[in-house]
């Protein structure tokens, strides 16, 4: 199948880049606008109690004003608010009232903290009706522009936090994220590849191509969510630059490998990219079928953040690979041997015997490698289960210098932590009126909880059979403490002293975030073993074996856990945070186990390549790691690479993600597929191929065996002629 695709490709090249363009246009041309939501309750299903609490409040309070933000005032010079302070805050937030800044309803200034360290002003705003509502975050900007002119001359000073301003905050820093981000990935990419193969036009190809066909991968990831309705996360967007720049020039770089092998070995340049499509079509679609595979499984997750990034990463994968087995091949064979210019090393075979050193160390004791490799898998494994998982979203995906992180710091100086976000409890009646005597009783209850430190007067709906009472905890909302709060004393308390006929429901952030951690938990028991048993079944496809896929998913998962570890290792225990990212796990899981798959994949393809010339296991061992080393590497390297770029964002999700990636995809390439994968394999010897023939000497491809019984076949190319 895929010698034929590649003459076909090489045979009408203009025909293959013309369809690629009309398509690319097409896409574009009809794709509606993708939106991205920052809002964590967008991705939780409806029986969770934080999203009934939500739903109970839009039917009950449609029009409540629950501040958006929060306006922060204190002194320039750290002192405690005078009278003539209070008094400055009080105009300040009676002027900006009066302007009717467009969509600000109301700006109402609270006493001053008890301390006298800070006081705020609560600022009402229009609700936000769907994902790419910006009338809060625009909101956001203008009043933080009217409020420099309030307290320019004064001996205040002032900032904007709460929902509105965080997310304002998050959206610019995603941004900008995005734009380090993507330079950063395109200027590492142009530099490895002008290392590895000294020329400006190879350099580039990956970088063009794949650019172009981002624009169609962005838009069919539009009309995919629009047509289901997937409501996609704000980190998709900078995960996309590097999925498909990565893994775009990891095919990339798979199919040139080969070709420039293909050369050396006397081929002309149409025959050799027909050749190169054939050798390494099957096992980079393998590899691109675990990854999508991988990503697919998300479609299970209960949280529609998880469902609606792994379609967009599977397309993004799928089109990847669609364009390295034929859009690259297609140009390639128009260029000719001018695709490696002005470079003429490509003719010849390295002179370096490094990787042919590694393989025959690796070939004579396997042994050695499989322990060293895997005890250092182990022991960084180990060390995973000190993870603990954060919820912090707000200060982790902007700066810490941005304001709304900046002021809500200060907020705790003088108020409950929980102030920026309070939760809410709602106590519903069957349409009875509520008595001034079970409200009363019941927001006595709830004060007494643990943790919680100030409760509202209840509010009343209009038919008085739904009371809403706003709780602030004394922790920050998303502290483990306040969600410890939340899942048990307050829960347990709201609903237990529910008067007689009625039913309680707490919500709010601090709730979405309780109930994520539950879907997290049922998330990594369904996803994580489909994903692993689909990956398994591709593996086993590819090597007609029932022995092979169990190694090589066993060493993927110890990838997994010392990737893991590796980030506890850093984050928790050398730079003293109290947790990792919640969503680390599941995303690393995936990338690490998908895309370090790709090189299992790539090394076991040329490991049973070898065996098939007629090998015996320690020296087809030696030869796959002397071949396929050294693609693995640069691939291994500018993957990693792109992924690093991440933790240039300047915020601490994606710092976090970006380094557990990136280490993820260097252990898999430089010690699962460069050392365990085949040192196992050797070690298991033609049992690995076990029950086809995998390891069995094929007639067809042996003609080319004599030059490997040659007994200097551990010495490089240019020794050995």
């Amino acid at each position: 199948m895929f010698s034929r695709l590649g003459r076909f490709v090489v045979k009408q090249p203009w025909l293959v880049i013309g369809v690629w363009l009309i398509a690319i246009i097409a896409v574009v041309a009809t794709a509606p606008k993708l939106t991205a939501t920052t809002d964590q309750s967008d991705f939780l299903p409806s029986h969770y109690e934080s999203i009934q609490a939500m739903e109970l409040q839009q039917k009950a309070f449609p029009n409540s004003n629950t501040p958006a933000a929060l306006i922060v005032f204190e002194r320039t010079d750290g002192a405690p608010l005078t009278d003539g302070d209070v008094a400055t805050v009080q105009a300040a937030a009676g002027k900006l009232d009066d302007q009717h800044l467009k969509d600000v309803l109301k700006v109402q200034a609270a006493p001053a903290a008890d301390n006298r360290s800070i006081q705020i002003a609560a600022v009402a705003m229009t609700k936000v009706t769907s994902a790419g509502d910006t009338a809060q975050t625009d909101a956001v900007k203008a009043l933080r522009t009217a409020l420099k002119d309030q307290v320019n001359g004064t001996d205040l000073k002032a900032g904007i936090t709460g929902a509105a301003a965080q997310q304002l905050d998050q959206q610019e820093s995603g941004n900008n994220a995005l734009a380090i981000i993507g330079i950063a990935t395109i200027a590492l990419i142009l530099i490895l590849l002008l290392v590895i193969f000294r020329s400006p036009v190879i350099a580039f190809l990956p970088i063009i191509v794949i650019g172009v066909v981002s624009l169609g991968v962005n838009g069919l990831i539009a009309m995919v969510s629009k047509a289901f309705d997937l409501k996609v996360d704000s980190s998709v967007q900078s995960l996309l630059i590097v999925v498909l720049f990565g893994v775009g020039t990891d095919y990339i770089l798979f199919l040139m490998f080969r070709y420039r092998e293909r050369l050396r070995a006397g081929e002309d340049p149409k025959t050799a990219m027909v050749s190169a499509v054939t050798r390494v079509g099957e096992a980079i679609s393998s590899a691109a079928a675990a990854v999508i595979i991988a990503f697919g499984a998300l479609m299970l997750s209960t949280l529609g953040m998880f469902r609606s990034l792994g379609p967009a990463l599977a397309i993004a994968v799928a089109v990847a690979l669609l364009a390295g087995l034929t859009l690259v091949p297609a140009i390639v064979s128009l260029l000719g041997t001018k695709v490696f210019w002005p470079s003429k090393a490509w003719k010849q075979e390295p002179t370096g015997a490094r990787f042919a050193s590694v393989g025959a160390a690796l070939g004579k004791r396997p042994g050695v490698f499989a322990v060293a490799s895997g005890g250092v898998l182990l022991a960084l494994g180990i060390v995973a289960f000190g993870f603990n998982p954060t919820f912090d979203l707000s200060s982790s995906s902007t700066s810490d210098t941005s304001e709304s992180t900046v002021y809500s710091k200060e907020l705790l100086k003088g108020e409950p932590a929980g102030t920026t976000q309070p939760s809410q409890v709602y106590l519903r009646t069957d349409g009875a009126e509520l008595t001034a005597e079970q409200l009363t009783a019941y927001r006595q209850a709830l004060t007494g909880v643990s943790g919680v430190g100030q409760v509202s007067e209840p509010k009343l709906s209009t038919d008085k059979s739904v009371a809403e009472y706003q709780v602030t905890l004394n922790d920050t909302p998303e502290s483990d403490a306040a969600l410890a709060t939340i899942k048990g004393p307050l829960r347990d308390t709201a609903h237990s002293v529910a008067p007689p006929g009625s039913t309680a429901v707490v919500g709010g952030m601090t709730s979405v975030f309780v109930d994520f951690k539950a879907a997290m938990n049922r998330d990594y028991s369904v996803v994580f073993p489909v994903a692993a048993v689909l990956i398994m079944l591709v593996l086993g496809l590819l090597l007609r074996s029932l022995v092979a896929p169990w190694y090589l998913i066993a060493s993927v998962f110890l990838g997994f856990a010392a990737t893991l570890g590796a980030a506890v290792l850093v984050f928790q225990h050398i730079q003293g945070n109290s947790g990792l990212i919640f969503t680390l796990p599941l995303i690393m899981y995936l990338f690490v186990v998908a895309l370090g798959t790709d090189y299992n994949i790539l090394m076991v393809a040329r490991l049973r390549e070898e065996a098939r010339e007629g090998h015996d296991p320690h020296k087809a061992a030696a030869e796959a790691v002397r071949h396929t080393g050294p693609t693995i590497a640069a691939a291994g390297l500018i993957l990693a690479g792109t992924f690093a770029s991440m933790m240039l964002a300047g915020n601490t999700a994606l710092s976090q993600m970006g380094f557990a990636i990136s280490v993820g995809i260097g252990i898999a390439a430089f010690v699962m597929a460069m050392f365990f994968t085949p040192s196992v394999t050797a070690l298991i010897g033609r049992r690995a191929w076990w029950p086809g023939h995998g390891g069995d000497a094929d007639p067809a491809i042996s003609l080319e065996k004599q030059e490997w019984d040659d007994p200097r076949w551990s010495q490089p190319d240019s020794a050995r002629r």
